[in-house]
């Protein structure tokens, strides 16, 4: 879980960089540190754990920074969803700035979508409020990541982010 912490950092670098507004790339950068901060003491308390056992209070431990992790990414998911929405400039010629841009083109285009529907139907109250009851939820980053498919490269049980993967090779 540390390791795919990192990859949601450097997702977080590569569309800050590219983000267009200045605050939603601010906000992007400080989700991706406080990720970067939360991931490396799940390491450390992962290898320290490995190393003394078994114990309950290290058991809390490991579990409090898997929390936290989740939460921290879930912030740069929602910083990077307002980052597409704002607008993105172009990709440089890094083939991982490529693949970032292109997964939030896909993730853009699916909630235009959504929000196109939304907009022909007739479900809104007399002033035009849309109705909670039996509306679908507009799609999410985080929605788009679970239901990417496995990647079928050769890519080994715990891959080294730095070291010839991209940002989106793995599930995060």
């Amino acid at each position: 879980m540390a390791s795919d912490g990192q990859v949601v950092v450097k997702f977080g670098n590569i569309l800050a960089k590219q983000c267009l507004d200045r605050r939603c790339s601010v906000e992007l950068l400080r989700a991706a540190e406080h990720t970067q901060s939360i991931s490396s003491q799940l390491g450390i308390v992962a290898r320290v754990k490995a190393v003394t056992g078994e114990s309950k209070a290290s058991s809390e431990l490991l579990l409090s920074n898997v929390q936290n992790l989740i939460r921290a990414v879930q912030h740069v998911l929602r910083a990077a969803e307002a980052a597409c929405v704002k607008g993105l400039g172009q990709a440089s010629a890094d083939p991982e700035e490529e693949e970032v841009a292109a997964f939030c083109q896909q993730w853009r285009k699916n909630l235009t979508q959504h929000r196109a529907k939304e907009a022909l139907n007739s479900d809104r109250d007399e002033l035009g409020l849309r109705k909670t009851r039996g509306a679908k939820a507009e799609p999410t980053l985080m929605s788009l990541v679970q239901e990417q498919p496995p990647r079928s490269r050769n890519i080994p049980k715990h891959p080294n982010p730095r070291k010839g993967h991209t940002v989106m090779d793995r599930h995060l």
